[in-house]
């Protein structure tokens, strides 16, 4: 496999430049996320980094990537299928109390 040297910005890991393999495109992944074990023996602390150009110019050849630390960690996107449904909003979620019969409608079972 073939690794290409990359160049890590923000966070603990700022300044430093670390082997990271890359694909069959040759690019390096989207998310690089790096276990800090905790000094206590409790669970351990994951560092997240996105890729990002290295290089805002256009027109080289071959795009250069550098990691940039994204302190809240959040989860990829992930890829979008033309048939795949859209995430529902928060607000959209059922009630948590479900019943049969429609609000403000009496129940006919009563007679």
């Amino acid at each position: 496999m073939k690794s290409e040297d990359t160049p890590f910005e923000g966070g603990p890991m700022d300044g430093r430049v670390l082997p990271v393999l890359v694909g069959m495109t040759g690019h390096p992944p989207k998310t690089y996320r790096i276990p800090v074990p905790a000094p206590d023996g409790g669970p351990p602390t994951v560092l997240v980094y996105r890729r990002e150009p290295r290089d805002a110019r256009g027109g080289l050849r071959f795009a250069r990537w550098k990691y940039v630390y994204d302190p809240e960690g959040r989860r990829a996107s992930g890829r979008k299928w033309p048939w795949s449904k859209p995430g529902r909003p928060a607000s959209a979620a059922p009630d948590a109390t479900p019943d049969a019969t429609p609000g403000g409608k009496p129940d006919d079972a009563d007679g």
